[in-house]
């Protein structure tokens, strides 16, 4: 599935895996221990257009409330439903059951603007 070796990833701290036509973007390890304690994530509607580095969703911890941005261009084509009644998933897997939402990538060249993980690793003094 889903891990950190096979994402690509914002300096911003969302990973984006490509799966066909889209992407499938959640939030690195290193921002879900961050964040903490997640209690709510307001996912983007399905059908909403979106362009990279775009503000689309909206998770809250008991201590902040963090915008989370689009890895690439595309249309939102689904949302993780589970983290509805269970926003903590993204903090017990944030490289798989913890995805936020899907994109049906407009540019899929648009993924080669993203880091690789030593290159995120870098970024966080990893």
């Amino acid at each position: 599935m889903y891990n950190e070796e096979n994402c690509r990833f914002l300096k911003t701290h969302e990973w984006a895996f490509v799966e066909g036509e889209n992407a499938v973007v959640g939030i690195s390890n290193h921002a879900q221990e961050e964040i903490s304690d997640i209690v709510f994530v307001d996912l983007p509607k399905v059908g909403r257009t979106v362009k990279a580095g775009e503000n689309c969703c909206v998770i809250e911890s008991v201590k902040s409330a963090s915008e989370i941005y689009a890895p690439v261009s595309g249309e939102i084509v689904a949302v993780n439903e589970a983290l509805t009644t269970d926003p903590a998933l993204v903090n017990r897997e944030p490289h798989a059951g913890g995805w936020l939402f899907k994109i049906k990538m407009a540019n899929p060249a648009e993924v080669n603007n993203l880091l690789d993980l030593a290159a995120y690793n870098a970024t966080i003094g990893k």
